[in-house]
């Protein structure tokens, strides 16, 4: 990775680097907005990581529907004592 070693002072120079091209006002927009897609973007990376993929998290839940549907239908048709 090429930008392993940046440093205190290379991190400096990116900061006032940033604060001429966007001015002080803009910076704060653009650090939430930085922030919010890292957290995004680890999230989805987290849920590749641990298996949780969207297809993977739709069977999970037809499965569970399926195994509760029987349970549900048996206690409709209970009767009342």
């Amino acid at each position: 990775m090429p930008f392993g070693n940046i440093g205190i002072g290379g991190l400096i120079l990116i900061l006032i680097i940033a604060l001429i091209i966007f001015g002080p006002s803009k910076l704060p927009e653009l650090g939430r907005a930085f922030g919010r897609t890292l957290s995004e973007f680890k999230g989805a990376t987290n849920g590749l990581v641990n298996g949780e993929d969207e297809g993977g998290s739709k069977e999970t839940g037809s499965q569970a529907a399926s195994t509760s549907a029987p349970q549900a239908v048996a206690a409709q048709n209970k009767p009342n004592a």
